[in-house]
């Protein structure tokens, strides 16, 4: 399930061939092949009720494991990155860098859904990155926006594919075995339509 689970899966037929075109000749990877949706941080252990603060610090002490959640080639960077920005400070969760897309990584952790606001608040991030930490050689900045829901409209309407920002769900419990074969299941409906389709 884990294709179903990038970014990449959820454009239309041509962009995945085209991106998966660029994989193959050029060996260049897409931040959409990437990055995933949902993460599973089942192994957190969180309960029922948590902060930020927790998210973040149970995070840290299973980087090992998170980091395998979020795909190879992340390195971890730093923990509340403080940025200074006309006298005040502001603090990125976590930052990271991801040496095949040659791209900082800057992961804000919300324990509600996806709300507008954080999309102004990870682009002053990014264009703080871009201006200072950036170095020769680099992609530009990358956020990632973990939050427990997203609505798609906002998602739609405030043109985040366009972006360099990422939102992503996180589930602190993995789905029941029912649902996970359900999805299984219809996987491979769609890759046994698709082979129709195509001879």
């Amino acid at each position: 399930m884990l294709y179903e689970r990038t970014a990449i899966s959820k454009k239309p037929e041509e962009t995945i061939k085209n991106e998966l075109e660029i994989l193959k000749n050029e060996q260049q990877l897409t931040a959409d092949l990437v990055f995933r949706d949902p993460y599973f941080l089942d192994f957190l252990n969180l309960k029922d009720t948590y902060s930020e603060k927790d998210l973040e610090a149970t995070i840290l002490a299973e980087i090992q494991r998170f980091i395998t959640e979020m795909g190879s080639d992340f390195a971890f960077l730093a923990r509340q990155k403080r940025l200074m920005i006309d006298n005040r400070d502001y603090y990125i969760d976590l930052l990271f860098y991801h040496r095949r897309l040659k791209s900082l990584v800057a992961i804000d952790l919300k324990i509600g859904e996806f709300d507008a606001a954080h999309k102004g608040e990870m682009e002053l991030y990014l264009a703080y990155l871009d201006k200072y930490e950036k170095v020769e050689g680099e992609n530009q900045p990358i956020g990632l926006i973990l939050c427990t829901g997203k609505n798609q409209e906002h998602i739609e309407l405030m043109q985040m594919d366009k972006s360099n920002i990422k939102v992503a769900e996180y589930l602190t419990l993995l789905p029941s075995k029912e649902i996970l074969l359900e999805k299984l299941h219809k996987a491979i409906e769609i890759a046994k339509n698709n082979i129709i389709n195509h001879q």
